[in-house]
């Protein structure tokens, strides 16, 4: 039914289509607005009741003043689903997004994360043992390896020790869990202001975790690895077990491990007897133990306790009394810190390698003897230092070092260098240089494989491969020349020349037969001179084959190795050489190098009362020289040069290097009767057949004699003598050489 009462619809003024302005909504509608929806007791919106008469399908219209058209709560709801949709989206892949880069971070830098040990055994985890080494005696020289100390806890130790170690290293240990992201952010801020890394953001359990199971390479995928072991390490241990392990693990400098034994190497006394003082200069140490230590930079570390200090003020773990009074607190270092191993550090730092090379992991405390003789060691070392003092310092050289084998391979004696309190580089082993002419002995020796013999002539004269043209020490040519002068003159054309025709994979082949390492299968030419470096300890050794006549023997130092409980680990048995060079050859060798000692030879500054052979050796520009012989009792070769490769003052291998080696090889040699090399075998003489012809011609020589003396008119008899008959002629006598007139 219609209702007439409602007034007619008019339509709009305005043109068709175009929208209507809105009208701007007065106070009343914006109430209405407002409570067009109520909550009710358990916060949910209601609609807000309808006037009387606005419901059904009648009612009046909403007046001006009363609130718009509200759309129902669905319609509202659809209008803002497509939100909730996208935002289940993005959580979606982000869920999958993390499970496939906790995958990959899984596969690509955990899966090689070593497994932490039960933790009764992490206190002796990859724990080097400690060694008493004694020599081929039975004296004991020296006591290395790491030095640990006992092991303490916290309630031992005064309460100032690990405050310092925690100011130092990570004073919030207590506040944040195995990775500290504060710290992180921290140090990235100042390292990016820095332009690089000068600080870090590891806690206590990260650095642990590194130096027990990691390597210290700085690498992403060490850095992670070592914040999933700090984290696991947590589960384990307590705060309080962390910070215990650390102070028992970490390390000092000086070969000290562990708070005990740094207070006890440095300071003399045991870690709960520290001082304030004393254990802020401890705590100091771990940021950069080889540089800091207290014998290497006692400065240094004075000025970072100093800084430890302050941070333990501003903290408010020592008071503004405390902080005074550490300061003028200096600490002293006990005697036995700056105690050295004398003449034996560079021998003992080789041995100790030698050692670990033979053991197990979790080794306990060990007893080694080794094949040093103490006395020639400490000649050696002597001889070394005053030559060098003296004749090296004049001409421009500041380092030198000696290897001595003898017969059996054992190291007798063993200079690194001049003085191993201020380097511990080990010039013969781990230094390589080029040999220069100290090589050529092995490129004689594999001609000598081709079939030259040390009689054989070859011309000294101006030689060229391709580009290359080898000329002699100070310029000239002898012309021809015996293949044994080219040897003792150090003639460097004959050689190259010698190495031409044995070619470079014979070259290459003998000298690893020989045990040098670094030259390859095929060098080039210029190994004739010696330009592949090698250590001195192999080059000695490779001369020990000429000694051996033609067998190998490997260097060694280490005879015996026990454990302190006296279970035997290593004994080393006798052995023979391997044969690698026929005895004939190295017969002819030894004979060749022994002249290189004679009048005229290079190294005849080197000659003393025994059967000796060698060969010097002087690299380009004179950056090395070399010096390397042998008695039949002793093997010994000297290097003498520059840490930084720069050129001495001319100094040849015939020069300091041989004045060393003589010195030093008369002192091996004191007490012994001389021997000679007994095993060398008669020198070969060329074999010539009869020439047929050689009867004939001396007959014809007869025959041309006899015509000649009948020639000759006969000599006047002297007054009142007697002729006498006159000697026949016998034609089958031969002439002698000097009466043959043609």
């Amino acid at each position: 039914m219609n209702d007439w009462n409602i007034e007619p619809y008019r339509f709009s003024d305005e043109e068709p289509g175009r929208p209507r302005a809105p009208e701007p909504p007065s106070m009343a509608a914006a109430a209405a607005e407002k409570a067009e929806t109520l909550r009710d007791g358990f916060g949910r919106r209601e609609k807000a009741p309808r006037r009387k008469g606005s419901g059904g399908g009648g009612g009046e219209p909403p007046g001006p003043d009363e609130a718009p058209f509200v759309l129902p709560p669905r319609q509202r709801r659809r209008r803002w689903g497509w939100l909730w949709k996208s935002l289940a989206v993005l959580l979606l892949v982000v869920a999958v997004l993390g499970v496939a880069g906790a995958v990959y971070v899984q596969k690509r830098f955990l899966d090689d994360v070593p497994d932490l040990p039960p933790r009764e055994q992490l206190y002796a985890f990859n724990r080097a043992p400690g060694i008493k080494f004694f020599d081929r005696t039975g004296q004991l020289i020296a006591t290395r390896g790491p030095r640990y100390g006992d092991r303490v806890r916290l309630v031992d130790l005064p309460e100032h020790v690990p405050l310092a170690f925690l100011a130092a290293e990570d004073h919030r240990f207590y506040q944040h869990g195995a990775v500290d992201p504060m710290a992180i952010a921290r140090a990235l801020y100042v390292n990016w202001q820095a332009g690089e890394v000068v600080q870090g953001g590891s806690t206590l359990s990260q650095q642990i975790a590194k130096s027990l199971f990691l390597t210290p390479d700085q690498t992403l995928e060490r850095k992670v690895q070592e914040a999933a072991l700090a984290w696991r390490l947590e589960r384990m241990l307590t705060k309080d077990e962390v910070l215990e392990l650390y102070l028992n693990r970490v390390f000092f400098g000086a070969n000290t491990f562990g708070v005990d034994g740094a207070a006890r190497t440095y300071f003399g006394k045991p870690a709960s007897r520290l001082s304030l003082s004393e254990a802020a200069l401890l705590a100091a140490l771990p940021k950069a133990p080889s540089r800091l230590a207290l014998t290497n930079d006692m400065p240094a570390a004075l000025t970072r306790s100093r800084w430890v200090l302050q941070r333990m003020r501003d903290t408010g773990w020592i008071s503004e009394a405390q902080y005074q009074s550490a300061l003028a607190d200096t600490p002293r270092l006990a005697p036995t810190a700056t105690s050295s191993d004398g003449p034996y550090g560079y021998l003992l730092d080789h041995a100790t390698n030698e050692v670990l090379s033979r053991i197990g992991p979790d080794s306990p405390d060990l007893l080694v003897r080794l094949s040093i003789d103490p006395a020639l060691q400490e000649e050696a070392a002597g001889i070394v230092a005053q030559v060098m003092a003296s004749d090296g310092a004049a001409a421009g050289a500041g380092q030198a070092a000696l290897v001595t084998l003898d017969s059996t391979g054992a190291i007798r004696a063993m200079v690194g260098g001049v003085d191993y309190s201020r380097s511990v580089f080990n010039r013969a082993t781990q230094a390589r240089r080029q040999p220069g002419s100290t090589f050529k002995p092995l490129v004689y020796a594999a001609a000598l494989e081709k079939g030259v013999l040390p009689s054989d002539v070859r011309v000294d004269g101006p030689v060229r491969f391709g580009d290359w043209r080898p000329q002699n020490y100070g310029g000239g040519y002898r012309g021809p020349v015996t293949v044994e002068t080219a040897l003792a003159r150090s003639i460097n054309t004959v050689a190259v020349k010698l190495g031409a025709e044995a070619g470079g994979p014979a070259l290459g082949d003998i000298s690893r037969r020989f045990g040098l390492t670094t030259i390859p299968r095929n060098p080039d030419l210029s190994v004739t001179l010696g330009a592949y470096e090698v250590s001195l300890l192999e080059l000695t050794s490779a001369f020990q084959v000429f000694q051996q006549a033609g067998g190998r023997l490997d260097s060694h130092i280490v005879d015996e190795i026990r454990t302190v409980g006296g279970e035997t680990v290593f004994v080393r048995t006798p052995t023979s050489p391997v044969p690698v060079y026929d005895v004939a050859n190295a017969s002819m060798m030894v004979k060749m190098m022994q002249k290189v000692l004679g009048p005229g030879g290079t190294a005849s500054r080197a000659a003393f009362d025994w059967p000796a052979a060698g060969k010097t050796g002087t690299s380009q520009n004179w950056r090395d020289a070399w010096f390397v012989g042998f008695t039949p009792e002793l093997v010994t070769g000297v290097w003498v040069g520059n840490d930084d490769d720069t050129p001495m003052n001319r100094v040849t291998g015939g020069a300091i290097p041989a004045q060393i080696w003589r010195r030093v090889m008369i002192e091996a040699h004191e007490g012994l009767e001389p021997r000679e090399f007994e095993w060398l075998l008669p020198d070969l003489e060329p074999l010539f057949e009869e020439d047929a012809r050689n009867g004939f011609y001396r007959d014809l020589a007869a025959e041309f004699g006899v015509a000649a003396q009948r020639a000759e008119p006969p000599p006047l008899p002297p007054p009142a003598a007697t002729p006498q008959p006159r000697d026949e002629v016998d034609p089958s006598r031969p002439i002698p050489e000097e009466d043959i007139p043609f």
